[in-house]
C-alpha cells in the first residue's frame, strides 16, 4: 500500500502542484486537495482546507504551495496543531522534518525550478523526526 499525501495550491503554484503530482504518484497516493487552474483563489481558503483534512487523518503529510510559498506558510501555521516549513533547499527540508517535524512542507511554485523542488520533497519524505529535545520544543507550540 502506497503512504498518502496531500497537495494543495493556489493559483500561483499550481504548475508546480500539477508538476509534483505527476511526479509523485508513481510512488505515493497523492490526495489532491485543489486548485484545479491557474484562476486566481484566496490561498487563506484553499490551504486551510486541506490543513483541516491533514488533521482529521485522511492523510498524514500535506505539501502546500502558492507563488513564493509565504502566503501558504502562513495560512497553514494559523491552523492548530499545523508545523508548515517553508523550504527553499534540501536541508531547510530535511531539518524541517528531523528537528520541527514538520507535518506541512510549503514551497513556491514561481521560485523554485520543478527539479528543486522535487529534490526538496524527496529529503523532506525521506527525514524522520528525531524527537529527543526537539519533542519538549514541538509541545511548546500549540500552548496558548
Amino acid at each position: 500500500m502506497k503512504e498518502v499525501i496531500g497537495l494543495v495550491s493556489d493559483h500561483g503554484g499550481f504548475e508546480l502542484k500539477e508538476y509534483l503530482r505527476t511526479t509523485f504518484s508513481k510512488d505515493f497516493e497523492i490526495i489532491d486537495c485543489g486548485v484545479n487552474s491557474e484562476a486566481s483563489v484566496d490561498y487563506p481558503t484553499v490551504v486551510r482546507a486541506a490543513c483541516l483534512r491533514l488533521k482529521s487523518g485522511e492523510f498524514p503529510k500535506l505539501i502546500a504551495l502558492c507563488g513564493t510559498g509565504i502566503g501558504a506558510s502562513i495560512a497553514a501555521n494559523r491552523v492548530k496543531g499545523i508545523r508548515a516549513a517553508l523550504c527553499h533547499d534540501e536541508f531547510t527540508a530535511e531539518m524541517a522534518k528531523r528537528h520541527n517535524n514538520a507535518n506541512v512542507l510549503v514551497l513556491g511554485g514561481r521560485v523554485l525550478g520543478k527539479d528543486l523542488s522535487v529534490r526538496i520533497v524527496k529529503k523532506w519524505l525521506e527525514a524522520n523526526f528525531e524527537a529527543g529535545r526537539h519533542e519538549n520544543r514541538i509541545n511548546l507550540l500549540d500552548i496558548e
